[in-house]
């Protein structure tokens, strides 16, 4: 089996579980402040077939592992009635920080896990510990990856819904008019204009060097647990 496809199925599930409880998290934080919405639909699951979506769950993120690419994707919404819950403006932005939250707490559970395995190794790790050791590491960056990335101020991600909150209500209602663009915006931002223009990379410069400070936080985590 060559590396590139060993990765490839190391990634796309750690990828998956990641999303679906970024999701899941939206609903529990929505019911824990007064919306129902995602229980009574059956979506507070970690069943990865009531959240995924084909597109953006599987074959993008896979391909775009494959091309050596920036990864990212999205599961099926969880639904939130912004007016079922008790304070509708700061409670939207709670449950939109509690996606990103809990792909950090995941990273740091991974961390730990990674760290526990690594306790002791005098040389390379091989066989199933070697691919146990590589799923924690993708999953650590995953969930970094995921958390910081959703937390963006481009409408749909979490981050525009914290941002809406934050702002006056006249600027918030302008605001909140971009969201309609959606997920034609976010190709156009971090996908076509890099593309096309160069230097125009959001992700490279904004992004990635967080990603990788963020890393070193968590490794330190896995040397701690390690006994390091």
């Amino acid at each position: 089996m060559s590396d590139t496809l060993l990765s490839a199925l190391v990634l796309i599930p750690a990828l998956i579980f990641a999303i679906v409880f970024h999701e899941v998290s939206h609903g529990w934080s929505a019911l824990a402040l007064g919306d129902t919405t995602a229980r009574d639909m059956r979506r507070l699951s970690l069943n990865p077939i009531r959240h995924v979506d084909p597109l953006g769950t599987v074959i993008l993120p896979g391909a775009l592992a494959l091309l050596g690419a920036p990864v990212f994707g999205w599961a099926k919404p969880v639904p939130v009635n912004a007016r079922r819950l008790r304070n509708p403006r700061y409670g939207m932005m709670a449950v939109a920080a509690a996606g990103p939250a809990s792909n950090l707490v995941l990273a740091a559970i991974a961390a730990v896990g990674l760290g526990l395995l690594g306790r002791g190794l005098q040389a390379q790790p091989e066989g199933a510990l070697a691919l146990a050791m590589m799923g924690l590491n993708y999953f650590i960056l995953i969930n970094i990856f995921l958390a910081l990335f959703n937390l963006l101020p481009i409408p749909p991600f979490d981050g525009s819904h914290i941002v809406e909150g934050l702002l006056p209500r006249d600027a918030a209602r302008a605001y909140a008019k971009l969201r309609p663009l959606g997920l034609p915006l976010v190709f156009l931002l971090l996908l076509v204009l890099p593309s096309l223009i160069p230097g125009f990379d959001l992700i490279g410069r904004f992004l990635t060097p967080v990603v990788m400070r963020a890393q070193d936080f968590y490794y330190s985590i896995a040397a701690w647990a390690a006994g390091g």
